[in-house]
């Protein structure tokens, strides 16, 4: 797979304007930063049956730019449209706000899945997500064997280390974060975004660049709430335990249950909330 930088330096993940600051009383004109959000197009090439090579644009996602491979290669794992990094054939970023994603030849891609065109934005991610019901039947597996596990007190460091590994939220304040962390409580990658679920697809697709998916050995950090479409994400990659320092929507727990991923909630420096799974977490 061709691996493009698509980092522009005169394009930054923030960017700055005066502002009026009033505090305690007093006014003043200051500068200050904020988070870049811009929108991205994933056109997707791939071979059809009856018809040949088509290529269509498939999703539209409001981002902050930067990592953009990973992120559409992360978005395209999700949705259950590739399996691995090695169905991309090339990359083409060549277009501002623009890539252009070509499959093998011999990936067969479901059309009934592309009918509907994807339009994310930076607060829910992608509208209309499926049912349960239709997520069991994409064939993810439920967590069943997985051995991972992790000790409570470690997991009681977590936030306050994400926050320090939180560049842009510390330039910005208006970025969410995703993070690996392995068994030791020891964050491995971050990845940031104006949205919670670009963070996460910025995660899994670099994973998936790195040979690391299926996660069994390792959990995922968010420095938001527990959505459906975050333990969607997760399940997709495998991954058998999902923190969040906020709290998790009804469907997540739902999720969770389901296919057995340790969720975890308000997680902070004075503890945490167990949804699902705690046979993980070690006392």
């Amino acid at each position: 797979m061709t691996t493009i930088d698509t980092t522009n330096a005169a394009d930054p993940t923030y960017t700055t304007t005066q502002v009026v600051r009033i505090r305690n009383g007093t006014r003043t004109s200051v500068a200050d930063k904020l988070a870049m959000e811009e929108p991205l197009e994933i056109r997707l090439g791939y071979t059809d049956a009856r018809r040949g090579r088509i290529h269509k644009s498939i999703a539209i996602t409001m981002r902050t730019p930067g990592d953009d491979i990973a992120l559409a290669l992360g978005f395209l794992f999700a949705e259950s449209i590739i399996t691995s990094a090695g169905e991309v054939t090339s990359i083409d970023a060549g277009t501002d706000n623009v890539l252009r994603i070509e499959l093998r030849e011999d990936i067969k891609v479901d059309s009934l899945r592309l009918e509907r065109h994807f339009y994310t934005t930076s607060s829910c991610g992608v509208c209309g997500k499926a049912s349960l019901e239709t997520l069991s039947l994409t064939g993810f597996p439920v967590l069943l064997n997985n051995s991972f596990s992790i000790h409570a007190s470690a997991l009681m460091r977590m936030s306050d280390m994400l926050y320090s590994h939180q560049v842009l939220f510390n330039l910005t304040g208006g970025n969410h974060a995703t993070a690996v962390f392995n068994q030791h409580g020891e964050i491995e990658l971050v990845k940031e975004d104006i949205g919670r679920h670009n963070a996460m697809d910025k995660l899994t697709g670099t994973l998936l660049q790195q040979g690391r998916i299926p996660m069994n050995n390792c959990g995922i950090l968010i420095s938001g709430r527990a959505s459906f479409e975050m333990l969607q994400k997760a399940l997709a990659a495998s991954c058998p335990m999902l923190l969040a320092v906020g709290a998790p929507s009804s469907l997540a727990v739902e999720l969770a249950q389901e296919f057995n991923i340790t969720l975890v909630g308000f997680l902070g420096d004075a503890g945490f909330n167990i949804y699902h799974g705690a046979d993980r977490i070690l006392s």
